[in-house]
């Protein structure tokens, strides 16, 4: 019998136990609002829950109008008077704007890093109409 086939065998099955699933997770977006893909009436303030905390020096959010109504080759426009507040335990960042989003489709880009210190990005699309 050989050895170091068996040996690796058992490396590659205890692997998991080694590394524990919270040291693998990344920080998502878990939920927003508004949520992803809906369409609204209105909205002057955008919020995206994630599934751990983060640190607000490790995070960055743009507001990214897509599209507008009648617009057929509307180019991207970034919205940029808007403040970002966190909730206490660092998991919901809310976006506020000086006025009501006028309508069209938006993108809320974001990066944010976790406890892993991993930086991960993402984009939430909704619509207002």
């Amino acid at each position: 019998m050989k050895l170091a086939p068996l040996l690796a065998a058992i490396a590659i099955a205890a692997a998991p136990l080694a590394f524990p699933a919270a040291a693998l997770a990344r920080v998502k977006v878990t939920a927003s609002s508004p949520a992803q893909g809906a369409t609204v009436s209105s909205a002057r303030s955008v919020t995206l829950t994630f599934n751990e905390a983060v640190a607000p020096d490790k995070a960055a959010v743009s507001i990214i109008m897509t599209a507008m109504p009648g617009m057929p080759n509307h180019g991207e426009m970034p919205i940029r008077n808007f403040t970002t507040a966190w909730s206490n335990d660092g998991k919901t960042m809310t976006l506020t704007t000086a006025k009501p989003l006028p309508k069209g489709t938006y993108d809320i880009r974001w990066q944010a890093a976790g406890a892993d210190g991993q930086l991960m990005k993402g984009t939430v699309t909704f619509t207002i109409g």
